[in-house]
């Protein structure tokens, strides 16, 4: 009895087994035709286990009130005491609607899920014929073919076979189909049929192996005059034969229709004759056959009639495919085709569309025929009409990276499941994705996401489309295919003129050379050159996209001459999705990050690494280098080290930054400027201070062994010890030392200077590796004054002729190596000068202004355009710093957030502290973080400092990019450059100047 306002245990049970309406399947679960049923305990996870448990039980519930009163025992005997059948039964009933109801008018076909032998579970054409076998009329053929259908949805559902098996078995379906209303139209029509041999050629997904359940059957009629017969009339009679076969298939009858037959297919479509005879095939396709014409025929497979002449068909139309990659247009015909397919879907349906929306089925279908067409002339591994069989050939050949062609055969399969589950259902012809909760529930259910399966189909379905979107962007457009398509039967070079051509449109300036490094790199038959081959079409298109086209291919062919022997490059680039495109954008975006790259090419690895490209931070480089020093055998090897240390971690900033401003197709381009140029500032300072570290302890090592007689240390200044390098800045320092107890002071100091001195010149050593150039000009008494002081005579100093400027210049100064105590110390001895208690007073005020101006007037470089200049031009760096360090020194005794050595640090605090407003904050900020990238930039595009726009056009149109512009808008760029830097100088009047 049920407590009223109590659910039932029942109830309960029936939710917890993924019923939708429980209430309704405990009514259908009282009917007395389940009374043998209801108590069973493992009826309710048999249906639970369904794709959707309501519809298995009205199904079980309708086919037994269609069993005979004296068939229904047995009936529920077997369910209750089989397993394998009842899981196939109630699999069946909970994912088709429509073999539920062909269950209920053919009460007894349930006998055909019983048997369960081994010939049961991979029945082929053979066993197929046998089921068919009895059917004497089209009516009866089609209820044998669902009856055959019933045991492939039920092998289906249950996991006894895979998508590809079931399509297979599909096709095996058709094909006995199809001989079946043959021998119905043969039997019906004696006279035509002993006038002509038949020939029934299977095209498209049965051609292939790969049926759908509810699809046309795509075919094409072959047919010859008996012996003594007339051409004519044979053509006649083979026609009858033909129509009726099709009829017999496609008409609509008591028991609905098979799948209607369609042989659109053949020479001149539905305007050409039904059936032609070889020789006219033959002579249609030598004169008169398109591209997409012979594509098709990739799938023809003989299935029904005459055996010779469908093999004769085959034989005599096979080398006309194999050889259709070498007609004019191939590449761009099967494109544009392609392109027509996508375009002619509405757009409401475009996001539905399962087989030709973006990422669809047809995407890889035409990717993988388009790679068979045009590398199957010399490669007969790659001759299958199966699009999976196919795939894998491609993969194994090398003409598809093995990572790739398992992501493709991954979303294949998911996609091909989805479709025949969609179409399980009624049993109807569609590819759209329902949009009904409760079919989609059952179609994630179908495919085992049984955690929220709606929710979970969808991220899965969109994660495969993407996948196929991706990859069959880059297997299908590959630029070059139509020239690599141009090769004649045994040339293992491309086509020179059609390559020039194609290279000439990707924005290659230089075709000739272009195809010389192409060549170079592609020549030969072995495996290494058919992973170039397959590989450079992909990173031709990814360099087309970058200013230098040029420059990219030349890079990559230096890095493959340096690496192309070791057995991990190759691999890297065609397997780890993202190595090869952001080796592609690094090599194309300019000089500086392909130079460093060429002086050790295996930090080539980087690129392929996800965490590679993570810069690393100072405690872990300093480990680094100060082992690689510990380990040489002097200090100019130990430096060397360093350096080669800094090297590659200059060249890891470089690339990380180019490939968030470019973008990769898996991830857009950084939409912070603000965050690249931090990182950029961050990574660089900490990998000088590790260098310099390093150089240090190589120079004491070299002459004091362990340590130094006096207490040494490094004070980054200006951008330094902002934490705000670029690519090309100098490290600006200054060098403080204090004797240790016991050690003559003129000792010590004879011992720092030959430490700078050592210092300097080990890190501009000529070596393959970029030298780090030391500035110590912002030291006291400035070029005129000793590198090195103690820290007494700094603070003697500093108290009795320090200027305002050198003040500011302290503004920047951080410890970055050696004694980190006397690094401490000296930073307490300047805070109170570049904090000055109260604030600057009118005349530092006055002086700084002074300063400021003259400096505009004087260090500008003579014919330079002062509203393009980053560094002193209007509203550049300098203007913005001035400011920003004005206000430190005015309010940094009161405001603790100003006392940081970061302008942008700084900037944000003032605005914190009320002393900026808004508006002006972010303008300031803005025109300072544009600078610092066009800066970045000229670095990164001409390999040497710059702080002015490039005149050259390419290096212009590289800057461009970087600053994530389009090809074509450097006008806008050095406009929107000049409307920001002038509104920042309008806040800088203000602020700085007081206007």
């Amino acid at each position: 009895m049920t407590v009223p306002g109590r659910r039932s245990s029942t109830f309960s049970r029936l939710l917890r087994h993924g019923f939708t309406d429980p209430s309704a399947a405990e009514r259908l679960l009282d009917l007395p035709e389940l009374a043998a049923l209801r108590d069973d305990p493992v009826l309710l996870d048999a249906l639970g286990a369904t794709a959707d448990p309501d519809l298995a039980l009205r199904g079980l519930v309708r086919l037994a009130e269609a069993q005979p009163e004296t068939e229904r025992g047995t009936f529920t005997t077997t369910l209750l005491s089989a397993k394998p059948f009842r899981d196939r039964l109630l699999g069946v009933l909970g994912a088709s609607e429509a073999l539920a109801d062909h269950l209920v008018r053919h009460p007894k076909d349930w006998e055909t899920l019983v048997t369960y032998e081994a010939v049961d579970l991979h029945p082929g054409v053979t066993e197929f014929e046998h089921g068919l076998a009895e059917a004497t009329d089209p009516v009866a053929l089609r209820v044998a073919y669902r009856r055959c259908l019933l045991g492939i949805a039920a092998r289906d559902v249950c996991g006894t076979t895979d998508v590809a098996q079931t399509a297979a078995e599909l096709a095996d379906l058709a094909t006995a189909t199809l001989r079946a209303a043959l021998a119905l139209a043969r039997a019906a029509e004696p006279v035509d049929a002993a006038q002509c041999r038949l020939s029934v050629i299977a095209m498209g997904k049965c051609g292939g192996h790969e049926l759908n359940y509810v699809s046309d059957v795509d075919v094409i009629f072959v047919g010859e005059p008996a012996e003594g017969a007339d051409e004519a009339k044979a053509l006649q009679a083979a026609t009858r034969l033909a129509s009726h076969l099709m009829r017999i298939c496609s008409e609509t009858t008591v028991e609905g229709t098979i799948w209607p037959v369609d042989a659109n297919l053949r020479p001149e479509g539905r305007n050409g004759p039904l059936v032609r005879t070889l020789s006219s095939h033959l002579a249609y396709y030598q004169r008169w056959a398109k591209t997409w014409e012979f594509q098709a025929l990739l799938k023809a497979r003989p299935v029904a009639g005459d055996p010779e002449l469908g093999s004769a068909y085959v034989d005599a139309v096979s080398p006309m495919v194999w050889q259709a990659a070498e007609r004019e247009n191939f590449v761009t015909d099967v494109q544009a085709m392609r392109r027509r397919v996508v375009d002619n879907i509405p757009v409401d349906r475009v996001d539905r569309e399962l087989k030709l929306g973006p990422g669809g089925l047809r995407d890889v279908e035409f990717a993988v025929q388009l790679l068979q067409l045009v590398h199957g002339r010399s490669d007969a591994t790659l001759h299958s009409g199966s699009t999976l069989d196919a795939l894998a050939a491609l993969a194994a050949g090398g003409y598809v990276g093995r990572a790739d062609a398992a992501q493709l055969d991954e979303a294949y399969r998911f996609l091909r499941a989805m479709e025949h589950r969609i179409q399980l259902y009624r049993l109807r012809r569609t590819h759209l994705v329902p949009e009904g909760e409760e079919d989609l529930r059952r179609l994630g259910r179908s495919l085992g996401l049984r955690t929220d399966p709606v929710a979970a189909l969808n991220k899965e379905w969109r994660r495969h489309a993407s996948v196929v979107r991706r990859l069959h962007e880059k297997l299908f457009y590959r630029p070059l295919l139509d020239a690599v398509a141009q090769l004649a039967p045994g040339e293992t070079r491309l086509s020179t003129k059609a390559a020039g051509q194609r290279l000439e449109a990707l924005g290659y300036a230089d075709p000739a050379a272009a195809l010389r490094h192409l060549e170079a790199l592609a020549s030969g038959v072995s495996r290494k050159a058919a992973i170039q081959r397959t590989l450079l079409p992909v990173l031709l298109g990814w360099f087309a996209d970058s200013a230098d086209p040029d420059a990219g291919l030349l890079g990559f062919r230096r890095v493959s001459d340096a690496l192309g022997k070791t057995p991990w490059y190759l691999r890297l680039l065609r397997d780890e999705g993202a190595a090869a495109e952001n080796l592609a954008r690094v090599l194309s975006a300019g000089r500086l990050a392909p130079d460093l790259l060429l002086r050790a090419p295996e930090a080539v690895a980087i690129l392929g690494d996800p965490e590679g490209l993570k810069p690393r931070g100072r405690d872990h480089l300093e480990q680094e280098v100060l082992a690689a020093v510990g380990r040489a055998d002097d200090a100019e090897q130990a430096v060397a080290a360093a350096r080669g240390v800094r090297r590659r971690e200059l060249f890891r900033t470089a690339a990380a930054d180019l490939i968030d401003s470019y973008g990769t197709e898996d991830s857009p381009r950084t939409s912070d400027p603000g965050a690249l140029v931090d990182r950029v500032g961050e990574a660089v300072t900490d990998l000088n201070a590790a260098t310099i570290a390093g150089a240090l302890r190589a120079a004491v090592r070299a002459e004091w062994g362990d340590e130094l007689p006096t207490r040494f240390a490094v004070i980054g200044m200006g951008r330094f010890g902002g934490h705000e390098l670029g690519y090309g800045s100098d490290a600006d320092v200054l060098f403080v030392h204090e004797p240790r107890e016991g050690v003559d002071e003129q000792e010590a100091a004879r011992a720092a200077a030959r430490v700078v001195t050592e210092m300097r010149r080990l890190l501009q050593v000529p070596t393959t590796d970029p030298p780090l150039l030391i500035d110590a000009d912002l030291r006291p008494e400035g070029r005129s004054g000793p590198l090195v002081r103690t820290l007494a005579s700094y603070g003697a100093y500093y108290r009795r002729w320090s200027l305002t400027w050198e003040s500011q210049a302290l503004l920047r100064a951080a410890p970055i190596a050696g004694d980190p105590d006397l690094g401490r110390r000296f930073i307490e001895l300047i805070d109170p000068l570049r904090y000055p208690a109260e604030g600057l007073g009118e005349d530092a005020v006055r002086e700084i202004r002074r300063l400021k101006a003259r400096m505009e007037s004087e260090r500008l470089p003579r014919g330079a355009d002062p509203t393009l200049h980053a560094k002193l031009g209007r509203g550049g760096l300098s203007d913005v710093e001035w400011t920003v360090q004005l206000l430190q020194m005015r309010h940094g005794w009161a405001e603790p957030g100003l006392r940081t050595t970061r302008t942008r640090a700084a900037l944000f605090a003032a605005h914190a502290a009320g002393l900026i407003p808004t508006e002006e904050a972010q303008t300031l900020d803005e025109a300072w973080v544009l600078a610092t990238r066009v800066r970045n930039a000229v670095m990164l595009v001409r390999g040497r400092p710059g702080d002015t726009f490039p005149s050259e056009p390419r290096e212009l149109a590289a800057v461009g990019r970087y600053l994530g512009y389009a090809p074509g808008h450097v006008g806008e760029m050095v406009d929107d450059y000049r409307r920001i830097t002038r509104r920042a100088r309008a806040v800088v009047d203000e602020l700085f100047y007081g206007a």
